[in-house]
């Protein structure tokens, strides 16, 4: 039996969440659950500050309050919810500095990460980048902005695949998923779709060619802009009045 929202005004979980059969541990049916919130939370549909009421979420989705609260504590753990004292489970959102943070890491990784992996990439995994490319540059095309972040994330992954550094490749994993939301919405504000779909075919056509070097120089550019582009977003909307 699918997830289902029973609250008025509670959107409904994405299409494929499935509650487990009875007699599943709560773990189960918190993943399920937590699963679901993720997807609204990285799509923007629940934004930053807004507050998950228990009460709220176990009727919608028909359950106990305990799989709910276990879920919550699932999302705190991946750094998407806040519990705060006397407000409970909110979505949190990410300050400047965190921002800079964040995109200073994946400058100083993702391009070392480049040059000890470009080398070992294969035909087969050219063929599957290029593939993610063109997926990731029509859903850019398209405005599935819902899309974005997972494309972008498991190109870069893709692209780092073969740097022998799992501990590193787990952070750069982590760093994406934290600045999911923020870069959807650089792209959206700047309009820098094109620059980002141009410049990962390049980054694409570097590594195939065996100019490795350029590629991670690319890289860091691209990661660079993309960072510099939402602090400032971030430091304009601070400054407008409300």
């Amino acid at each position: 039996m699918a997830v289902t929202a029973r609250a008025k005004g509670v959107q409904a979980p994405p299409a494929g969440v499935q509650t487990p059969p009875q007699g599943f541990r709560h773990r189960t049916v918190s993943a399920a659950v937590a699963e679901a919130l993720r997807q609204r939370i990285l799509s923007g549909a629940l934004a930053p500050g807004f507050q998950l009421r228990q009460d709220a979420l176990a009727e919608e989705f028909g359950i106990s309050r305990i799989p709910i609260r276990e879920a919550l504590l699932q999302l705190e753990a991946g750094g998407l919810v806040k519990i705060v004292p006397h407000r409970g489970a909110v979505v949190s959102g990410l300050s400047v500095e965190e921002i800079e943070d964040i995109f200073q890491l994946r400058v100083s990784l993702e391009p070392q990460l480049l040059i000890l992996s470009a080398r070992h990439l294969t035909p087969e995994d050219f063929s599957e980048l290029r593939a993610l490319r063109d997926e990731y540059g029509a859903a850019l095309d398209a405005g599935r902005i819902e899309l974005w972040g997972d494309l972008n994330r498991r190109f870069h992954l893709g692209l780092l695949r073969h740097a022998g550094r799992p501990r590193s490749l787990s952070i750069i994993a982590g760093l994406l998923q934290d600045c999911d939301r923020p870069t959807r919405l650089q792209l959206s504000v700047t309009g820098d779709v094109a620059r980002a779909d141009m410049e990962h075919t390049t980054i694409l056509d570097l590594c195939e060619a065996g100019e490795i070097v350029a590629a991670a120089n690319l890289l860091r550019i691209h990661v660079e802009h993309a960072g510099r582009s939402l602090v400032e977003i971030y430091r304009r909307s601070a400054a407008s009045p409300a």
